[in-house]
């Protein structure tokens, strides 16, 4: 599996190399391989390692890589208006924060929505600042959005309006730890559970009812 450094992580880095930079040219050689510990933990943040998904359009996939928060019946105060199901993932600034589509399907809405920036682990953080995505999946619709934390004041979003998108396909990332939500028709099953770790493009945590035609 190989695993590059999304081009969006090249500024952190370069910031967090500066001390070592500095260290390098002044310093002792032990704190100059000390402060490299900064860097390298930035660019750990933003790998972005190759995945292969499962290709079947009903299948619903996790967003991104972390812990299952919530799954179940669409809570009201998050979901959209209408009856959902909904599963909410937590990402800790250690997991992999490249977001991935969870279905496939054409982009039919994408819509920020400034907020607040709670712990992405509290319930209360789905007020948080976030970018929101409605996809049509063979007449199937689904939502999905990225919400920062804390310490994430930054989502990158790189899909838009009228993009068809292939299961799992990259849309963005969140820098720093975060939480997505995707919302499902109550027509469709959630396979997965609160607790359980997950992996983008990977891991199936639900599964739609096709349209017969």
């Amino acid at each position: 599996m190989s695993v590059s450094l999304d081009a969006a992580g090249l500024p952190s880095v370069a910031i967090a190399a500066v001390p070592a930079a500095v260290s390098a040219w002044l310093g002792p050689v032990p704190l100059t391989l000390a402060l490299l510990l900064l860097p390298a933990g930035v660019a750990l943040f933003f790998r972005d390692p190759d995945r292969a998904s499962p290709s079947a359009r009903h299948l619903v996939l996790a967003p991104a890589d972390g812990k299952v928060m919530y799954a179940g019946p669409g809570r009201a105060a998050e979901a959209p208006p209408g009856a959902w199901l909904q599963v909410t993932v937590f990402l800790s600034p250690l997991d992999v924060h490249i977001n991935r589509t969870p279905v496939a399907g054409r982009v039919t809405r994408v819509e920020y929505q400034p907020g607040t920036f709670l712990p992405a682990y509290r319930r209360e953080s789905f007020q948080n600042e976030r970018t929101e995505i409605w996809v049509d999946n063979d007449g199937t619709p689904v939502v999905f959005r990225q919400v920062v934390g804390m310490l994430a004041r930054r989502v990158v979003c790189r899909i838009r309006v009228g993009d068809v998108l292939e299961p799992g396909a990259r849309i963005g990332l969140m820098k720093f730890g975060s939480r997505m939500d995707v919302f499902l028709p109550e027509t469709a099953a959630i396979e997965t559970k609160a607790g359980d770790v997950v992996r983008s493009g990977v891991t199936v945590i639900g599964t739609l009812a096709r349209v017969m035609a």
